[in-house]
């Protein structure tokens, strides 16, 4: 859309997310690493806008193992059990 910019969209992304506790935006000008949610149930997001093409570009990463499947199964049951959601997910990456 036209008017919309990077600043924007990041804005409206933090505050989309700003309850997630396995979602973070990071910092404008920071893109996602792997390294950096390696063994954590955690998606770094990153949002800029190219003015140029007129497109919004999302960068994202996670740990597929983590994040993925066996991930979803821990937080679906601790939702279903009524257990904090983040009951035995990690959050922070095991490398440096």
């Amino acid at each position: 859309r036209e008017g919309v910019t990077t600043e924007s969209a990041h804005e409206a992304f933090t505050e989309f997310y700003a309850d997630e506790q396995f979602v973070w935006v990071l910092p404008a000008g920071i893109q996602p690493q792997t390294q950096n949610v390696v063994g954590t149930n955690m998606c770094h997001i990153q949002v800029e806008v190219d003015e140029a093409a007129g497109k919004l570009l999302i960068t994202s990463a996670i740990d597929n193992l983590t994040k993925g499947t066996g991930g979803a199964a821990i937080q679906c049951a601790n939702i279903a059990l009524g257990l904090p959601e983040t009951t035995g997910l990690p959050t922070t990456g095991v490398a440096p």
